[in-house]
């Protein structure tokens, strides 16, 4: 394995802070919008959002110091344990702002922040490591989509409601998007490394499937969202469609030239997240 590849703007991964910040923003601005705002609190919200986000990337590798299939440079398990224990203070870090959020906000809070940040460490650290049993695209459209915006919205609102449940979805979506992008770019390796992804147990052209599949709802929730009033202005969404077809081009293409992947969903995301967010604005 090459080191380059554990170098650490490399696994800090900041193309994906837009999942943070688009998910914590999309909460934000559904309580704004129905009269409950408070800069320092929504401050405060995606501090801790960007910090839990920068800390699930940092563990991300860890696990493979594990697997016997990989072939390590020393360099590269020495960077790779700087980032796990980097990774940790920033998820400690981030659960310091979230004990203060609890104490202003109500225990609800408690419980949908413990269950985040079990979910952060159970990515890829056992025994759960749910990223090798085929279940990270499922769960983290709850963890790291319905339960950031709904916490975020909590913090401001003190209260849950069923319409932001819904909100929460097209971009709850597109965060289990963006992982199967990184499942179908990492397929060859994963498979080859015996990482039970998603991806490599249904096979990728099944996951391509899938990934067409998750876009499709994306979009088609944004105009449910419109016709049923949750979102009057849902339809401004539809300008970020042009953004997502780079991502699909690249899926018919061979492992080498695919690996933009999950870098070109991360920038629809954003796109799609900027829009989201100005129609809930409007």
């Amino acid at each position: 394995m090459i080191a380059e590849k554990y170098l650490f703007r490399h696994a800090l991964r900041p193309f994906s802070f837009s999942v943070a910040l688009i998910v914590c923003l999309t909460g934000i601005l559904s309580a704004y919008r129905e009269g409950f705002g408070d800069p320092f609190l929504a401050s405060l919200i995606l501090v801790a959002g960007l910090l839990l986000q920068a800390g699930v990337n940092l563990i991300n590798d860890y696990a493979d110091l594990s697997q016997p299939n990989l072939q390590l440079s020393s360099a590269s398990q020495q960077q790779i344990r700087f980032n796990f224990n980097l990774g940790l203070g920033c998820i400690f870090f981030a659960a310091v702002i979230g004990c203060y959020l609890i104490a202003v906000s109500g225990m609800l809070l408690l419980l949908i922040s413990v269950i985040g940040i079990i979910g952060a460490l159970g990515y890829t650290l056992e025994p759960v490591n749910y990223k090798r049993r085929g279940l990270a695209v499922f769960l983290v459209f709850w963890l790291m989509g319905v339960l950031m915006v709904s916490g975020a919205y909590y913090v401001l609102a003190k209260e849950l409601s069923h319409s932001v449940f819904l909100i929460s979805i097209p971009v709850s979506l597109f965060v289990s998007l963006l992982l199967l992008s990184n499942e179908l770019r990492d397929f060859e390796e994963d498979t080859a490394a015996g990482i039970k992804t998603l991806t490599v147990k249904i096979g990728y052209a099944r996951a391509s499937q899938l990934y067409k599949a998750l876009l499709t709802c994306i979009y088609l929730g944004c105009l449910a969202l419109s016709i049923n009033g949750s979102v009057p202005f849902a339809l401004v969404i539809f300008l970020s469609i042009p953004f997502v077809i780079k991502p699909l081009k690249l899926l018919a293409l061979d492992p080498e030239s695919r690996q933009p992947i999950t870098k070109a969903t991360g920038r629809s995301f954003l796109i799609f997240g900027i829009c989201y967010c100005s129609a809930l604005l409007i």
